[in-house]
């Protein structure tokens, strides 16, 4: 394996070994805590420009799925390509077993063209991340520099986003999707009902289009950057038709009804994140990707609290006190894993069926 260096913003340096595409990156240093699921979480365009540490020590030892579709939606994978900038892990598996592998990550990462790196104390790393927060940082082959990046400064979900409107399934219902970066099982779980999907771009303006429900997907980087996105919700809001919202739809949906977002200090990221029912004992285990947060203080009277992290209070979720507007921080379609809210999307097209039975 070729040698890389891995060069922190702090000027700390780290030595590893290449087992993915051999070229320099730079990007966003931050950590995941899942177990498994590393072809999900690498082709969430939520990660886009960012370098991840799984903090679990081996990783590639189930290999990759080959490329399925059904219904038009990838099979196994959660976009059409990787979307993070490199992955670095202290033990990687050149040999692999699974039912359903048909190629090694390194393979897979270099058909990508994305640079991974072996050999490297992650939690070292990770202790670093989370007293310092999360940090720039940049893989370095011999002869080929390159400088730091801060991907948020960039308006990422402009890059991920779909570029043209395309329809799912025949349901009776019908869902206007505003896909800011949106992971494929979304879909999946949505066409699990009696719905057609309308899946459009992220500054499309779907104000008067004919639709019964609103749902605006998860993404990358700072939801201040999608002040088109904004605007459409705050024109939406007004309306009474059902919205719902995962993630990035969760801060885009407070700003639009006023309140403020702000920078986590490494994020939320992993299959095992505690969330609880504000006034409540019920707690649900969620899978998690942001490093962005809202300011639960700044809610109008209009909205309350929906879910709350139970590892640092932050928000989790919102809801209208009288609409059918909801939304989670969290991925309740998980992929990969935990299930425990998936029936939140089965709340949504409740709401839908409640608000046509209604005119």
């Amino acid at each position: 394996m070729k040698k890389a260096k891995l060069l922190l913003e702090d000027g700390s340096e780290y030595d590893g070994y290449s087992f993915g595409s051999e070229r320099s990156t730079s990007g966003e240093l931050v950590f995941y805590t899942a177990m498994t699921g590393y072809p999900e979480s690498l082709t969430d365009p939520s990660y886009k420009g960012q370098i991840l540490v799984p903090t679990y020590p081996m990783i590639g030892n189930y290999g990759v799925p080959d490329d399925e579709f059904e219904n038009g939606v990838s099979k196994y994978f959660e976009s059409e390509k990787i979307h993070c900038s490199a992955l670095i892990i202290s033990d990687y598996s050149e040999k692999y077993s699974h039912w359903d592998s048909a190629r090694s990550l390194g393979t897979w990462l270099k058909q990508n063209g994305v640079p991974g790196l072996c050999g490297i104390d992650t939690r070292a790393l990770t202790k670093k991340l989370r007293n310092n927060g999360a940090l720039l940082a940049k893989i370095v082959f011999e002869g080929e520099d390159v400088d730091f990046y801060d991907p948020n400064d960039d308006n990422l979900v402009a890059q991920v986003s779909t570029k043209e409107v395309k329809t799912y399934g025949t349901g009776k219902y019908k869902v206007l999707l505003v896909d800011c970066g949106m992971k494929n099982n979304i879909l999946r779980c949505l066409l699990k009902h009696d719905v057609t999907v309308k899946r459009v771009p992220w500054d499309y303006d779907f104000i008067g289009e004919d639709y019964d429900g609103l749902f605006i997907s998860n993404g990358p980087g700072n939801p201040a950057m999608c002040t088109e996105t904004i605007s459409n919700l705050k024109k939406a809001i007004a309306d009474d038709r059902p919205i719902m919202g995962i993630c990035l739809g969760n801060q885009l949906l407070a700003l639009a009804s006023g309140a403020k977002t702000y920078k986590l200090k490494y994020g939320h990221r992993g299959h095992n994140q505690p969330v609880l029912v504000p006034g409540s004992h019920k707690c649900f285990i969620t899978s998690q990707n942001h490093g962005f947060a809202i300011d639960e203080k700044t809610l109008c009277a209009d909205w309350r609290p929906l879910f709350v992290n139970l590892n640092d209070g932050t928000n989790e979720g919102i809801e209208h006190v009288s609409k059918p507007f909801f939304s989670t921080q969290f991925h309740p379609e998980a992929s990969s894993g935990p299930v425990d809210t998936e029936p939140l999307f089965s709340r949504f097209v409740e709401s839908i069926k409640q608000w046509k039975n209604e005119q």
